[in-house]
């Protein structure tokens, strides 16, 4: 399992019961998780609680008088978070595991080529991501349907200091986005994806992962360069196992590239009062090292 366990302003306190006890920052929530299916005591502490309504959805119930928004940091990075209406915060901490093998991998590629690293980013939300790459030096184009991710993700690389990194903002259906840029010839080193299970373009572009996720996967390889340093595909859909994602990498990439290698396992975070691990979908890792 790849583990996000560098966090200091992030941890899971707790977890059971369909639900988790999270610390961001000085704030504490308690919000839903389908995996922690086992039972959690009784806590001691809580700022907010997103309940979820039998009719659908649901809504915070609040403890405290929180802010609108605050920042957590990661390293070097700082991101906005706040509670929305739909139980996210606008920040998947396990992701950070995958921005710290990312990082890496453009940091070599720069001081052995020194050339630029250029990074494809779709469904790009509120550009954790985006900011890690940005933060190595990478020049990245973050792709989103929804404007207003967008704009938090330009907040994010501002909160972070990097506002004047080489990074492009699109509000796009990611599709269209990636054939134009083929018909263009456009060539990236890195490329990332974190497709939701379905949504909708701007235009109203119906997206579905399980008939959606190989051809676009397949669109983008041909738009790796011929010194690439990485793909990865991360996946919340429930019952897509790593090895799906790997099977899609190997199909659509094929034996293109020496030393390349594929790695697909499932993401997790640790739970800071059991040590148990609370999974967070799986994530594909195709990537080549010199």
């Amino acid at each position: 399992m790849f583990l996000a366990d560098k966090w200091l302003d992030y941890e899971i306190i707790d977890a059971g019961g369909d639900e988790k006890l999270e610390r961001w920052g000085d704030v504490v929530l308690l919000r839903p998780d389908p995996q922690a299916i086992w039972p959690m005591k009784q806590h001691q502490r809580l700022d907010a609680h997103y309940i979820r309504s039998s009719s659908g959805g649901g809504a915070w119930t609040y403890y405290r008088q929180l802010p609108e928004s605050w920042t957590v940091r990661y390293g070097d990075l700082s991101f906005i978070v706040r509670p929305t209406g739909f139980k996210h915060t606008g920040l998947f901490p396990e992701q950070a595991v995958n921005w710290d093998f990312m990082r890496g991998l453009v940091r070599e590629h720069i001081k052995r080529s020194g050339k630029p690293f250029r990074v494809l980013n779709l469904f790009a939300y509120t550009g954790g991501a985006t900011c890690a790459l940005a933060a190595e030096g990478a020049e990245v184009v973050h792709v989103d349907a929804a404007k207003g991710m967008v704009a938090w993700a330009k907040n994010n690389l501002a909160e972070s200091g990097l506002a004047d990194r080489p990074v492009r903002f699109i509000v796009d259906d990611v599709m269209k986005f990636v054939q134009r840029e083929k018909r263009r010839g456009r060539e990236y080193e890195g490329i990332l994806m974190d497709p939701p299970s379905y949504g909708r373009g701007p235009d109203g572009e119906m997206w579905r992962i399980e008939s959606g996720l190989y051809p676009l996967v397949r669109e983008c390889a041909e738009l790796l360069s011929d010194d690439p340093g990485f793909f990865l595909i991360n996946s919340y859909t429930t019952g897509l196992a790593p090895a799906v994602l790997r099977n899609v990498m190997r199909v659509a990439i094929g034996d293109r590239y020496k030393n390349a290698k594929i790695d697909a396992q499932e993401i997790g975070l640790p739970i800071t009062k059991n040590a148990l691990i609370l999974p967070c979908g799986c994530t594909a890792r195709w990537y080549r090292k010199p």
